[in-house]
């Protein structure tokens, strides 16, 4: 299965490169305000807008992560004031927390 992923990420690399290489022609950028860079490779564009994309993207998900870390550390705060009130711990019979499972082949 390993090899399978890996065989797969190859053909994605192969076919991105192609892509990518078929499309160096020169473009002209339009901003705002009348602003023209003129003879900016096209693939160049296409990075800048790829790299763009996953930094708003992260920025989006970035309040819902935090929120969820919080809620997770108060969680935990309110279970180690409750076993410290028992006086033991209490054994766990919930599942593996996922922070400690490793996927088997991420793409």
């Amino acid at each position: 299965m390993r090899y399978l992923v890996w065989l797969l990420r190859l053909v994605v690399f192969v076919l991105v490169l192609m892509f990518a290489l078929k499309n160096t022609g020169p473009v002209d950028v339009n901003f705002f305000a009348g602003y023209t860079i003129t003879d900016v490779p096209l693939i160049v564009v296409m990075l800048v807008v790829f790299v763009l994309g996953i930094v708003l993207g992260l920025l989006i998900a970035l309040p819902s992560v935090m929120r969820k870390r919080r809620e997770l550390a108060r969680l935990r705060r309110d279970v180690a004031r409750l076993e410290a009130q028992l006086g033991r711990p209490v054994p766990s019979t919930a599942a593996v927390v996922p922070e400690t499972v490793t996927p088997m082949a991420p793409l």
